[in-house]
């Protein structure tokens, strides 16, 4: 069983390189950005959604522990927003260790956000996932998670 634990200023420097790295990949992936700007693009977004870093106001972004086997398996993190009129969770990013992925930890995480979310007075969950990302997609689904928005792109010749 896993719990999520707040993560430590030193887990959230080593995050933070990778996901600016991860975030340009998918978005010159998806056909969003091109390599040459990815990286500052990246850098730009994510600085400014986590302009205080950890003390980001109403981001929450926690380590996913295995407390059996005494180590962290990946990171979570979401946010408050306001959309449509709601008052919502959204999550910006959920991802397991390469080593770890396959053994339940991914929907353990999205369970224990739940009862996170109840007990800030939010009823809602919502997230972006990419089109190529088909595990996650599954994942998702098999949660109870619905699709309400496809974008879709065909490359031409």
């Amino acid at each position: 069983m896993v719990c999520l634990e707040p993560m430590t200023e030193s887990e959230f420097e080593i995050y933070r390189a990778r996901l600016i790295r991860e975030y340009a990949a998918d978005k010159v992936r998806s056909g969003n950005w091109s390599v040459e700007e990815s990286l500052s693009r990246s850098e730009k977004e994510t600085d400014q959604l986590l302009s205080k870093g950890l003390a980001t106001p109403d981001h929450y972004l926690f380590s996913i522990h295995d407390a059996a086997m005494a180590k962290n398996v990946g990171i979570l993190w979401f946010a408050i927003v306001h959309w449509g009129g709601q008052r919502l969770a959204f999550i910006y990013d959920v991802e397991v260790n390469a080593d770890d992925r396959g053994k339940g930890y991914g929907s353990q995480a999205l369970t224990a956000l739940e009862d996170k979310v109840k007990a800030l007075g939010l009823d809602r969950i919502q997230l972006h996932v990419f089109g190529h990302n088909q595990r996650a997609r599954q994942l998702y689904e098999k949660l109870g998670y619905e699709i309400t928005n496809i974008n879709m792109a065909k490359k031409l010749a």
